[in-house]
Protein backbone atom coordinates (compact mmCIF):
# COMPACT_ATOMS: atom_id res chain seq x y z
CA UNK A 1 0.00 0.00 0.00
CA UNK A 2 1.51 3.20 -1.36
CA UNK A 3 1.08 5.88 1.68
CA UNK A 4 -0.68 9.07 1.83
CA UNK A 5 0.94 12.14 -0.07
CA UNK A 6 1.74 14.50 2.52
CA UNK A 7 0.65 18.50 1.55
CA UNK A 8 1.58 21.69 3.74
CA UNK A 9 -0.60 24.43 2.83
CA UNK A 10 1.58 27.64 3.36
CA UNK A 11 1.02 31.46 4.13
CA UNK A 12 1.56 34.17 6.60
CA UNK A 13 -0.60 33.78 9.72
CA UNK A 14 -2.19 30.65 9.07
CA UNK A 15 -5.67 32.04 9.63
CA UNK A 16 -7.51 32.57 6.06
CA UNK A 17 -5.37 30.75 2.84
CA UNK A 18 -3.64 27.96 3.75
CA UNK A 19 -6.87 27.12 6.24
CA UNK A 20 -8.45 27.34 3.33
CA UNK A 21 -6.37 25.55 1.02
CA UNK A 22 -6.01 22.75 3.92
CA UNK A 23 -9.80 22.46 4.29
CA UNK A 24 -10.70 22.09 0.57
CA UNK A 25 -7.85 19.54 -0.61
CA UNK A 26 -8.45 17.38 2.36
CA UNK A 27 -12.32 17.30 0.98
CA UNK A 28 -11.83 17.22 -2.61
CA UNK A 29 -9.38 14.58 -2.03
CA UNK A 30 -11.87 12.40 -0.16
CA UNK A 31 -14.51 13.24 -2.98
CA UNK A 32 -12.12 12.16 -5.66
CA UNK A 33 -10.80 9.05 -3.33
CA UNK A 34 -7.05 10.67 -3.17
CA UNK A 35 -4.75 9.54 -0.79
CA UNK A 36 -3.48 12.56 1.02
CA UNK A 37 -2.71 13.99 4.40
CA UNK A 38 -2.96 17.56 4.85
CA UNK A 39 -0.72 20.08 7.85
CA UNK A 40 -1.70 23.75 7.64
CA UNK A 41 0.62 26.33 8.78
CA UNK A 42 2.03 29.76 8.36
CA UNK A 43 5.54 31.92 8.22
CA UNK A 44 4.45 34.34 10.63
CA UNK A 45 1.98 32.56 13.07
CA UNK A 46 0.64 33.72 16.75
CA UNK A 47 0.06 30.17 17.93
CA UNK A 48 -3.20 28.72 18.55
CA UNK A 49 -5.32 30.91 16.91
CA UNK A 50 -8.74 30.13 16.07
CA UNK A 51 -10.01 30.66 12.16
CA UNK A 52 -11.60 34.08 12.03
CA UNK A 53 -15.02 34.31 10.96
CA UNK A 54 -14.61 35.73 7.78
CA UNK A 55 -12.68 32.68 6.87
CA UNK A 56 -15.66 30.32 8.18
CA UNK A 57 -17.70 32.73 6.02
CA UNK A 58 -15.91 32.36 2.92
CA UNK A 59 -15.49 28.33 2.95
CA UNK A 60 -19.63 28.93 3.47
CA UNK A 61 -19.88 30.54 0.54
CA UNK A 62 -17.76 28.11 -1.60
CA UNK A 63 -21.16 25.95 -0.98
CA UNK A 64 -19.42 22.48 -1.86
CA UNK A 65 -17.78 21.97 1.31
CA UNK A 66 -18.94 20.49 4.34
CA UNK A 67 -17.95 22.99 7.34
CA UNK A 68 -19.24 21.14 10.44
CA UNK A 69 -15.54 20.65 11.92
CA UNK A 70 -14.56 24.18 11.47
CA UNK A 71 -14.24 25.39 14.40
CA UNK A 72 -11.08 22.28 14.85
CA UNK A 73 -8.60 24.65 13.29
CA UNK A 74 -5.57 26.33 15.69
CA UNK A 75 -3.02 28.35 13.92
CA UNK A 76 0.25 26.46 13.13
CA UNK A 77 4.09 28.12 12.66
CA UNK A 78 5.57 26.01 9.89
CA UNK A 79 8.58 23.70 11.44
CA UNK A 80 11.21 21.51 10.34
CA UNK A 81 9.53 18.50 10.93
CA UNK A 82 6.24 20.14 8.98
CA UNK A 83 9.20 20.36 6.21
CA UNK A 84 10.72 16.86 6.26
CA UNK A 85 7.37 15.29 6.84
CA UNK A 86 6.08 17.13 3.59
CA UNK A 87 6.05 15.73 -0.55
CA UNK A 88 5.07 19.19 -1.32
CA UNK A 89 4.94 22.45 0.46
CA UNK A 90 1.94 24.59 -1.23
CA UNK A 91 2.58 28.31 -0.55
CA UNK A 92 0.05 30.92 -1.19
CA UNK A 93 2.69 33.39 -1.95
CA UNK A 94 6.63 33.83 -3.55
CA UNK A 95 7.55 35.25 -0.58
CA UNK A 96 6.04 32.12 1.08
CA UNK A 97 8.06 30.12 -1.21
CA UNK A 98 11.21 32.37 -0.25
CA UNK A 99 10.72 32.22 3.13
CA UNK A 100 11.02 28.50 3.13
CA UNK A 101 13.97 28.74 0.84
CA UNK A 102 15.45 30.64 3.39
CA UNK A 103 14.97 29.29 6.89
CA UNK A 104 14.02 25.84 6.37
CA UNK A 105 16.27 25.37 2.85
CA UNK A 106 16.13 21.39 2.46
CA UNK A 107 12.89 21.95 1.78
CA UNK A 108 12.90 24.09 -1.18
CA UNK A 109 13.05 21.73 -3.95
CA UNK A 110 9.17 20.56 -2.89
CA UNK A 111 8.19 24.06 -2.19
CA UNK A 112 6.12 26.56 -5.18
CA UNK A 113 2.91 28.43 -4.79
CA UNK A 114 -0.60 26.98 -5.53
CA UNK A 115 -0.38 29.05 -9.01
CA UNK A 116 2.98 27.05 -9.89
CA UNK A 117 2.36 23.76 -9.02
CA UNK A 118 -1.64 24.06 -10.22
CA UNK A 119 0.11 25.44 -13.90
CA UNK A 120 3.44 23.53 -14.24
CA UNK A 121 2.65 20.22 -12.04
CA UNK A 122 2.70 17.24 -15.15
CA UNK A 123 0.34 14.63 -15.34
CA UNK A 124 1.97 11.24 -15.55
CA UNK A 125 2.09 7.79 -13.98
CA UNK A 126 5.39 8.51 -12.25
CA UNK A 127 5.11 8.92 -8.55
CA UNK A 128 3.71 12.73 -6.92
CA UNK A 129 7.26 13.19 -5.17
CA UNK A 130 8.82 12.63 -8.50
CA UNK A 131 6.64 14.65 -10.38
CA UNK A 132 7.86 17.96 -7.77
CA UNK A 133 11.04 17.01 -8.22
CA UNK A 134 11.54 17.51 -11.42
CA UNK A 135 10.10 20.78 -11.21
CA UNK A 136 13.65 21.64 -10.13
CA UNK A 137 11.79 24.38 -7.62
CA UNK A 138 14.52 24.95 -5.18
CA UNK A 139 16.13 27.01 -8.49
CA UNK A 140 12.75 28.52 -10.26
CA UNK A 141 12.94 32.36 -10.39
CA UNK A 142 9.72 33.67 -8.26
CA UNK A 143 9.69 37.13 -9.99
CA UNK A 144 6.75 35.33 -12.10
CA UNK A 145 4.76 33.25 -9.56
CA UNK A 146 1.00 34.86 -9.33
CA UNK A 147 0.06 35.01 -5.85
CA UNK A 148 -3.25 34.19 -4.14
CA UNK A 149 -3.75 37.69 -2.34
CA UNK A 150 -4.08 37.68 1.39
CA UNK A 151 -7.75 39.07 2.18
CA UNK A 152 -6.81 40.05 5.68
CA UNK A 153 -7.99 43.76 6.61
CA UNK A 154 -10.30 43.38 3.68
CA UNK A 155 -14.38 43.01 3.65
CA UNK A 156 -15.91 39.27 3.58
CA UNK A 157 -16.47 40.13 -0.44
CA UNK A 158 -12.06 39.75 -0.10
CA UNK A 159 -12.29 37.00 1.78
CA UNK A 160 -14.94 35.00 -0.85
CA UNK A 161 -12.83 36.09 -4.05
CA UNK A 162 -9.76 34.72 -2.14
CA UNK A 163 -12.04 31.67 -1.59
CA UNK A 164 -13.26 31.14 -4.59
CA UNK A 165 -9.50 31.50 -6.60
CA UNK A 166 -8.37 28.94 -4.25
CA UNK A 167 -11.69 26.44 -4.48
CA UNK A 168 -10.11 26.66 -8.50
CA UNK A 169 -6.81 25.67 -7.71
CA UNK A 170 -7.48 23.38 -5.41
CA UNK A 171 -9.44 21.78 -7.81
CA UNK A 172 -6.59 21.30 -10.35
CA UNK A 173 -4.31 20.53 -7.25
CA UNK A 174 -6.35 17.74 -6.21
CA UNK A 175 -6.60 16.24 -9.92
CA UNK A 176 -2.76 16.51 -10.33
CA UNK A 177 -2.08 14.28 -7.01
CA UNK A 178 -3.98 11.25 -8.48
CA UNK A 179 -5.00 8.32 -6.59
CA UNK A 180 -2.01 6.25 -5.51
CA UNK A 181 -2.26 1.92 -6.50
CA UNK A 182 -3.37 0.86 -3.27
Amino acid sequence: MTRPVRIVTLCTGNAARSVMAGVMLEQLAEHEGAAVEIVTAGTHVVEGQPMGMRTKQALVAVGELDTAGLGRHRSHQLTDADCAWADVIVAMEADHVAYVRARHDAAGHKTATIHRLARALPVSPEPFGDRVTALNLASTDLAADRDVLDPAGGDQEDYDRCAAEIFELCQVLIALVGVPPG
